[in-house]
């Protein structure tokens, strides 16, 4: 595909009863075209036979691999526009896509039948097992686990002939061509039908030839193990078990740092699942191992429980204090000054007097009532000259969102490369800003010479409804939008904006949760940032160094906390919260 050629899928309309096929289809010429160098002999093969099926028989296929499992009753593959399964299936059990007789194991009968005819069936076997005729289903399973160990065909387990269990033998594939067009395994084929619904719609982006989500089978294959070794990590297979085959099968290094970064998270969840299970010493082994985020910080806690002397608590210290002196990012500064703090009272070293500024506090006494305490203090301290919104993290994002969109949809090498893209996939990615520096300078230069005003109504009115990572369409209106151009200045915009592109996935989050306006105050328009604290409720990291930067940028900001009037018999002056700037 051309480079000036913009992402455009070629869906069917929801109106075709197998729109679902035309879909597929795509993916099929898609991986087909794009991913050549990356396909074996035999899946070229089988890539050409999919395309040689009958219509009614490749519709048949993309039903069963768009529904959950691999093994399906051929009773329950009844489809209008397919008409009979059996017919649609032949051709499907001769080009070995499909085995219409697999030999199922007694989990994966209890997955297919009900409990009134796995009671019917096994009825000789739970008998002799002395279980009672009004057994559960999970029951049975177990009482009958360790005695029917062989595998049988679903007829060969006491089902009916005539009834018939199907199993698709090419779901790997069809997963690795999944994987190829998406770039992941959390998008599945019904992005195709949100978009032709009109519940999602996507931002389209030009794309060259060499923006592929892979450049190499083995990275193919790489992300595949990993996510193998996270499915058994779920079902429960003990870290000890995976962390050999995670070695065998994925050394340290690599040159592809998404994948890199994928590894380094399976090993911090690794590592954390072993703590849990109070293997401090594999956990200890693991965390040096991953690059994730939090992985130095969870080490040296680990290390500082496990210290037995003054020794081992001196020489955590000064790992601490290193990687204060450097860290990756502001919740890790955050998380190394709290340890550092506490190794150095065990160590009776004194106290270290720099705090963070403290933000604005103000106390509201409310009657206690149902629903969000954020709503309730909205409808207690709004009114008509300071109309108080609910924003949380939605307006600030927004803002920066829609200036920014040029620069956030740039079409860059390895950002986009199939059509569903709600946003670019190096988008927290460590040199995600690096890569877009010139842009986002020109998009945030707009605020020093009052451009970004018209930029964001345009953005508002022409990008309404296309996802994106940082614009939450719900909450933005014109009316909001006008009341944050009147009241927030440029200044402030570019210090959130700044702090946002530090780090765009931490910083997105922990805003404080309304905003009020004073559109004709005496002295100008201004604005209020307030987070807002119930009973009990404490401030979260994320908003702590939100809170932190308010104070040390001048943005007005302040913390509510709400106490229920039930609960007090004096209730403090409410007025605080309603002063004006």
């Amino acid at each position: 595909m051309n480079s000036a050629s913009p992402l455009a899928p070629v869906t069917a309309s929801l109106d075709d009863p197998r729109y679902y096929l035309t879909n597929f289809r795509f993916v099929l010429d898609w991986v087909g075209a794009r991913y050549p160098d990356l396909l074996t002999g035999e899946e070229h093969a089988t890539l050409a036979s999919l395309g040689e099926l009958p219509d009614a028989s490749l519709a048949l296929l993309t039903r069963m691999v768009m529904r959950k499992g691999q093994r399906f009753r051929l009773a329950k593959l009844r489809y209008a526009e397919i008409g009979d399964p059996r017919l649609a299936l032949a051709p499907l059990v001769a080009a070995g896509l499909v085995d219409d007789a697999p030999r199922l194991g007694l989990g994966a009968l209890f997955g297919l039948a009900t409990l009134a005819e796995l009671r019917q069936w096994l009825a000789d076997d739970i008998r002799a097992a002395g279980l009672p005729a009004g057994a559960s289903k999970t029951r049975l399973f177990e009482a009958l686990s360790l005695r029917l160990v062989d595998a049988h065909s679903f007829i060969g387990w006491g089902a009916p002939e005539g009834d018939a269990v199907v199993e698709l033998t090419c779901m790997p594939f069809c997963e690795r061509l999944r994987l190829m067009f998406f770039g992941n395994l959390r998008q599945d084929f019904s992005e195709f039908v949100l978009a032709e619904l009109g519940h999602q719609r996507f931002e389209r982006v030009a794309f060259s030839d060499d923006s592929r989500a892979f450049q190499a089978r083995h990275e193919v294959d790489t992300y595949l193990a990993l996510e193998g070794l996270r499915d058994r990590l779920d079902a429960g297979e003990a870290p000890a078990m995976l962390w050999p085959r995670l070695l065998e099968s994925l050394p340290d290094r690599s040159p592809n740092a998404w994948l890199q970064a994928r590894r380094g998270r399976l090993i911090f969840r690794l590592a954390r699942e072993a703590e849990r299970q109070g293997d401090v010493a594999l956990a200890a082994e693991l965390y040096p191992h991953s690059s994730h985020p939090e992985a130095r910080v969870r080490a040296l806690r680990l290390a500082e429980r496990r210290a037995e002397n003054e020794a081992e608590l001196k020489a955590t210290l000064d790992a601490a204090t290193q990687a204060l002196a450097a860290p990756r990012d502001a919740a890790e500064a955050q998380a190394m000054e709290r340890l550092t703090s506490r190794l150095g009272r065990r160590l009776g070293q004194p106290a270290s007097t720099a705090r963070a500024p403290a933000p604005e506090r103000f106390t509201l006494t409310l009657p206690a009532a149902p629903g969000r305490v954020e709503l309730a203090v909205r409808d207690h301290l709004g009114h008509e000259a300071a109309p108080l919104h609910y924003v949380e993290n939605t307006l600030i994002t927004g803002l920066f969102g829609l200036l920014c969109w040029p620069a956030i949809f740039a079409p860059l090498p390895g950002a986009f490369f199939h059509p569903f893209h709600s946003g670019p996939a190096d988008l927290y990615r460590e040199d995600f800003v690096r890569r877009r520096r010139a842009l986002f300078e020109s998009c945030l230069a707009e605020l020093d010479d009052g451009r970004y005003r018209d930029t964001l109504r345009v953005r508002l009115q022409d990008k309404q409804g296309l996802a994106s990572p940082f614009v939450h369409w719900g909450i933005f209106d014109e009316v909001l939008l006008e009341r944050a151009l009147a009241c927030i200045p440029a200044t402030h915009l570019r210090a959130f904006f700044v702090r946002l592109l530090e780090d765009p996935r931490a910083n997105r989050a922990g805003l404080p949760d309304l905003i009020q306006f004073w559109p004709e105050a005496d002295g100008g328009a201004g604005y209020r940032l307030i987070e807002v604290k119930g009973p009990g409720d404490r401030l979260q990291d994320n908003q702590r160094r939100w809170l932190a930067f308010f104070a040390e940028q001048g943005i007005p900001a302040a913390v509510c906390e709400v106490r229920w009037q039930d609960h007090w018999e004096e209730a403090p002056d409410a007025c605080l919260g309603a002063s004006t700037p």
